[in-house]
């Protein structure tokens, strides 16, 4: 039997990378997906359409998670499609480096609003939905935010803050049997860190030449763990933050 038949799960920023990997690896183990985007809209009828091939279920919805009105309207859209919410994973976030000189208050609002702000409103939502049942919430963290690279002040921040967030709803949920966790990953083969030049540049050549792994990671070295913390698998596992860096420290 899959590990989550019957279960609903919310990923968001699942249009492409981490996210899309997840929502195809969860519903792989039997879990209807509410895909989330925010501009993506190609990209997550893709993964929709996959899930779907494969004999899944799968929604996409359009959501800005910086925004509370459209954060609501997601779990609403949830709600309405399968009446039940079991999973979510808050990956939906966004990345700017910069040195401290360029650093500018928008920078820094921009990724907090999502990084920070979304997940919080997301669990809030998300809570309203899950009841007696309980579930898992999985934050996408990061291995920045103990790794702490030059020229990542802000994102740092951010990350460091999903961790912090991660242990304190672990305690605040436990009660109602919902299990918190995060996942920091390391550098990871994306379309966003394609577009970004971090693929090709200096970052990945010091990741390859300082990991233990010796390798950058791929979204399927990240999507078996969110699967083993959406499921029974881990339901004595919360508050905890899971490094896949391929050993990077």
């Amino acid at each position: 039997m899959s590990k989550l038949n019957g279960k609903v799960a919310v990923v968001t920023g699942a249009s492409k990378g981490i996210g899309a990997g997840i929502a195809r690896a969860l519903a792989a183990e039997g879990a209807a997906i509410v895909v989330n985007y925010a501009s993506s809209r190609t990209g997550a009828d893709r993964v929709v359409s996959d899930i779907v091939a494969s004999g899944g279920k799968a929604i996409a919805v359009k959501a800005d998670l910086s925004k509370e009105p459209e954060v609501v309207a997601l779990f609403a859209r949830t709600t309405e499609a399968f009446g039940r919410l079991d999973i979510l994973v808050n990956n939906a976030g966004i990345y700017q480096f910069a040195p401290i000189a360029e650093v500018t208050a928008d920078l820094f609002h921009s990724q907090f609003n999502l990084n920070v702000l979304g997940l919080l409103l997301a669990t809030r939502e998300a809570l309203k939905l899950m009841g007696e049942r309980g579930g898992s919430i999985i934050n996408i963290s990061s291995g920045v935010s103990t790794i702490t690279p030059p020229n990542a002040s802000v994102y740092s921040a951010t990350k460091a803050a999903v961790d912090a967030v991660t242990r304190s709803l672990a305690k605040e949920l436990g009660s109602r049997k919902i299990r918190v966790n995060a996942i920091n990953p390391g550098m990871i083969e994306t379309e966003g860190t394609h577009s970004g030049g971090f693929i090709e540049g200096d970052m990945r050549k010091w990741i390859e030449s300082t990991a233990p792994l010796g390798r950058i990671g791929t979204t399927d070295d990240i999507s078996p763990t969110a699967v083993y913390l959406a499921s029974d698998d881990s339901k004595y596992m919360t508050g905890e933050t899971l490094m896949i860096t391929g050993g990077l420290r």
